[in-house]
């Protein structure tokens, strides 16, 4: 449906413009690990969909998906420069997708992270904004890197 797209578009613009203001991305956490649901969209080379971590812009938002299946999650903040640097990287390694401000009934775009750390970058550049990286000289680095792979 047009509507949803559209919808979802939006939480993905709103979750990239606000983690890149705040220099925060939420997610949930349990004794367990993070909360992790299959994806809707993407599916391994077996026909199982892969894994796929929500992460929220803002604390509140996060709370309020803390229900059923992830009842006992709280919310947990992550730097964006190791979420860029560490998540992101780490779910692309895992095979794992994101889904950047997902709605209560678990609705969003699914996004490869590798991806989403390109647009991360072009709003951080609108933004006029630096992040500090532990393995990167400057975020434009691993840009390159990034775009590298997604082009191969």
């Amino acid at each position: 449906m047009l509507q949803d797209k559209i919808i979802t578009q939006m939480q993905r613009d709103r979750f990239i413009q606000t983690v890149c203001e705040s220099g925060i991305v939420w997610g949930l956490q349990s004794e367990e690990g993070f909360a992790v649901t299959g994806s809707n969209d993407y599916e391994d080379e077996s026909g199982e969909p892969l894994p796929l971590i929500c992460f929220w812009s803002g604390k509140a938002l996060a709370k309020a998906c803390a229900k059923e299946e992830w009842s006992g999650y709280e919310p947990v903040e992550i730097l964006l420069g190791e979420f860029i640097e560490t998540w992101c990287i780490g779910m692309a390694n895992d095979n794992m997708m994101a889904g950047p401000d997902f709605d209560l009934n678990m609705h969003g775009i699914e996004i490869d992270p590798l991806e989403l750390i390109v647009e991360l970058a072009k709003e951080l550049n609108a933004q006029e904004k630096t992040l500090v990286l532990q393995n990167y000289a400057h975020l434009n680095d691993l840009v390159t890197e990034v775009e590298k792979i997604l082009n191969e």
